[in-house]
């Protein structure tokens, strides 16, 4: 498969660069305080990434109109070694555990769970697999999935990860579930495989066509390199897995966009009379979380 250039970005996205932003500092500052005293706000401009790379777009409506309506909402994080946490210095570190903190934290009216799911070394086809046990058992509102690291690693190349993909997203739709992919991180031990940008193509492709949303990573990791962030700042020793640094980065980032994306489908919703927020619940940004 030959290498996609990335789109343009859409006027829907463009439009949400300000509230995305907001969202983002709001969340992150009083988490983004380094071990070496430089000043949050120095921490908070390193993490911070675009809007073109982080956003998610309002295609997650169940997550977003349960939100609305105070209704618990069950999130379940599946993927491999980076879902798991491997490279965080505590489990409390990976990033579904932050992401857990942050989204309670913009919506306290609302009782969310975010249950990590991650095994270290999967690929697509064993994480399908575990879908009806370790997933779909847990009645979940939301699935990230997050893929397509371990079948570079292992040479199996990109194409024989898609039918696997598709599958996995129609069934978790039919158990009436929101769900949205991770795309893989940009570390060396990745670039060196011909096929990790034509993989991150393909994740996107799948999510264009499912009508699904995804986080770009990839970019996401890119953006901090490109900026001067060395891989030793983002990575793990081994040069492959995230460490605590860019998993609270990460959370901050996937926190911000699925904030904006429930508010934009609750907005969509609102003149159709279908759904209201209530002060309960909405988002507050003057009230971000800590994690230590």
């Amino acid at each position: 498969m030959s290498e996609t250039a990335p789109g343009q970005p859409t006027p829907r996205r463009r439009h949400t660069v300000a509230a995305l932003l907001l969202l983002g500092l709001a969340a992150a500052a009083p988490i983004l305080v380094s071990p070496g005293g430089r000043s949050a706000g120095a921490a908070i401009d390193r993490c911070a990434v675009s809007a073109e790379i982080g956003g998610l777009g309002d295609k997650l409506p169940r997550t977003a109109a349960r939100l609305a309506l105070g209704l618990p909402v069950t999130i379940v994080a599946l993927g491999s070694s980076s879902t798991e946490g491997i490279g965080a210095s505590r489990p409390d570190r990976s990033y579904p555990s932050r992401l857990e903190v942050l989204l309670r934290a913009q919506f306290p009216g609302a009782a969310i769970r975010v249950i990590n799911r991650g095994v270290g070394g999967e690929l697509a086809p064993q994480m399908a697999a575990r879908l009806e046990r370790e997933v779909l058992a847990e009645k979940p509102d939301l699935v990230i999935w997050q893929l397509g690291t371990n079948a570079l690693l292992r040479e199996d190349g990109v194409a024989q990860e898609a039918k696997t993909i598709r599958e996995g997203i129609t069934r978790i739709r039919a158990a009436g579930a929101d769900v949205m992919l991770i795309d893989p991180q940009y570390a060396p031990k990745v670039l060196k495989d011909p096929d990790a940008e034509p993989m991150v193509a393909l994740l996107s492709m799948i999510a264009a066509d499912t009508g699904i949303p995804i986080f770009h990573r990839f970019e996401m990791m890119r953006y901090w390199r490109e900026r001067g962030i060395s891989f030793e700042t983002i990575l793990s020793p081994d040069l492959l897995h995230m460490n605590d640094w860019s998993y609270r980065c990460f959370a901050t980032n996937l926190a911000s966009a699925l904030v904006t994306s429930f508010k934009e489908a609750v907005a969509r919703a609102k003149p159709q009379g279908e759904r209201t927020v209530s002060a309960a619940v909405a988002p507050k940004a003057n009230q971000p979380a800590t994690i230590r």
